[in-house]
């Protein structure tokens, strides 16, 4: 099976469930494998095809985000929602998922890309309904890792692109071809 299968299989699992029915703990559970799930493809798959250029660049793209979360964390101390510190913006989880996401998407094409960006919203949609972060701090940890992402990851495929944008009302992927 593909991995971009794999993936895309995963995500419906956890899309098939009633977001109302499940509880904090059970999104945080689903943030924390779909962040892991993500990080593990964008470093194992690479290691896979033999392609060392694209570990490195994972392992950059990744550990990037996360420092910048990191001192995001440090610099704001922001109240979590659900009080457990003050360590809530950016989300490090939510980075972490983007920075894979947009890596996965740059180096393998958007086969991997689409399925690996679903996954990652799933991360930042578990971490606001798990009351761990604000809305806004899985808005900038996404724009943090897909920022990550892009500037250490060499493009794969320039045909199609898919690029994450969001605004104060709203987010989404925006799809372009070239023939």
């Amino acid at each position: 099976m593909k991995i971009s299968h794999s993936i895309s299989i995963v995500s419906l699992l956890f899309f098939t469930v009633s977001a109302n029915a499940i509880s904090n703990n059970t999104w945080k559970n689903i943030s924390n494998y779909s962040v892991n799930t993500l990080a593990a493809t964008a470093l194992l798959l690479p290691v896979a095809k033999s392609d060392w250029q694209g570990f490195r660049q994972a392992t950059y793209s990744i550990a990037g985000a996360e420092s910048m979360a990191f001192i995001g964390k440090q610099t704001f101390n922001e109240q979590r929602p659900d009080n457990s510190g003050n360590d809530s913006f950016p989300s490090g989880h939510t980075s972490a998922a983007f920075a894979s996401a947009t890596t996965l998407y740059k180096r393998y094409g958007w086969q991997i890309g689409a399925p690996a960006y679903a996954l990652a919203t799933l991360t930042a949609v578990g971490r606001v309904k798990a009351r761990k972060h604000h809305w806004y701090d899985v808005v900038v940890g996404a724009a943090i890792g897909s920022t990550s992402g892009w500037y250490f990851t060499d493009a794969f495929n320039n045909k199609v692109q898919l690029i994450p944008w969001a605004d104060t009302h709203s987010a989404g992927l925006t799809v372009s071809m070239r023939f």
